[in-house]
């Protein structure tokens, strides 16, 4: 099988529990969640400065870190989606 292919099955398979948790409203409201705007406006400030070489220590951790938290969010929200479209929700 393809490697690929194994590693989203076990995504899926290791993701289940918790989106079992989930209604579907709950599902169609993660799917949609966005940062507030003032988080959103200090993500832009780090990534302009990041551009520039411009981030201290302390504000490349707090990049990094919102970087990581997007990226959860990012594969919290697709596998939400996933949910929604296979339950023709």
């Amino acid at each position: 099988m393809n490697p690929a292919i194994e590693a989203h099955q076990a995504f899926h398979r290791g993701t289940a529990p918790i989106f079992e948790l989930l209604t579907p409203e709950q599902l169609r409201q993660l799917s949609h969640l966005q940062a507030e705007p003032a988080l959103a406006d200090r993500v832009q400030e780090l990534a302009e400065k990041a551009n520039e070489g411009e981030l201290t220590t302390s504000e490349t951790a707090e990049y990094e870190a919102y970087i990581e938290a997007n990226n959860l969010l990012a594969i919290l929200q697709a596998e939400a989606r996933f949910r929604l479209t296979r339950a023709g929700a």
